[in-house]
Parts: structure tokens; C-alpha cells; sequence
């Protein structure tokens, strides 16, 4: 489906890097990759934002923020919350585009693309995303 949108400086990757059975990784899976992901986000110097897609995933970068001194606590997953840190790109919540979601109608296109609009736009202006601001 074209939905229009053009992804530029986009990069994509998971917190886990195999395909465990049944699709649902394990807390050592995550552990195992994590040095992979933060080598990842390491190397991208220009990072402004992050999606999280899914609640794993979300929890994932707040691994990362956390092993690098982010206060964290008590940040949690919602479909199209948004997280500044000092120093750090923004973080957006996304639920997973996994058919059990989409098929359930949890995340629906509309969703998604109105999110993924919201990013953009919080490039195009001066002012910081709608979020909750973590010191």
C-alpha cells in the first residue's frame, strides 16, 4: 500500500537479532543482543529520534538510556507517548505492526501514519515533540 510517506535517514533494526521459536524472545535473548544495539546506536552520531515499535522494544531502549545514566523510572509504554531526555534523541511508543495487532484493529494504519507524521513534523519546527520531559 502507498501511504505516501518517504523514509529518509531512516534506519531500522531490532533489539533481537535471531528469530526465537514462537516469536517471543526471552529476557537472555534481549541481554545476549543488547551489546549489538547499543554499538548500533553508538555509531549513529546524528540520532534525534527513536521509535519503538511494540512494548519490548520500548523497554529495550529504556536498557540502553538507563546502562548510560537516563533517569527512567516510571516511564511507560503507550501508543504515541513521546519522551525527551537531555542529550538523547526523543523517544516515541508505537504498538507493534504485528498481525495480531493490526488484524485486531489495537493499531490501525490511520494510527501508525498519524504518528509517523508527528515525528516528521517535529523536524520541521522549532519547538520540541509533545512529550513528558524526564531530567
Amino acid at each position: 500500500m502507498d501511504d505516501g510517506l518517504v523514509y529518509a535517514d531512516c534506519y531500522v533494526t531490532a533489539a533481537v537479532k535471531c528469530a526465537p521459536p514462537g516469536d517471543r524472545p526471552t529476557v537472555d535473548e534481549f541481554a545476549n543482543c543488547s551489546v549489538y544495539l547499543d554499538a548500533e546506536i553508538a555509531l549513529m552520531k546524528n540520532l534525534k529520534t527513536v521509535l519503538a515499535l511494540g512494548a519490548l522494544a520500548f523497554k529495550s531502549y529504556l536498557d540502553h538510556l538507563r546502562a548510560e545514566g537516563a533517569n527512567v523510572k516510571g516511564l511507560e509504554f503507550a501508543h504515541g507517548r513521546a519522551y525527551t531526555f537531555p542529550e538523547k534523541p526523543t523517544l516515541y511508543a508505537s504498538y507493534h505492526p504485528s498481525p495480531r495487532n493490526t488484524n485486531t484493529g489495537l493499531l490501525t494504519h490511520r494510527m501508525l501514519v498519524a504518528l509517523l507524521e508527528r515525528i516528521r513534523s517535529g523536524f520541521a519546527c522549532s519547538g520540541a515533540p509533545q512529550s513528558i520531559t524526564r531530567q
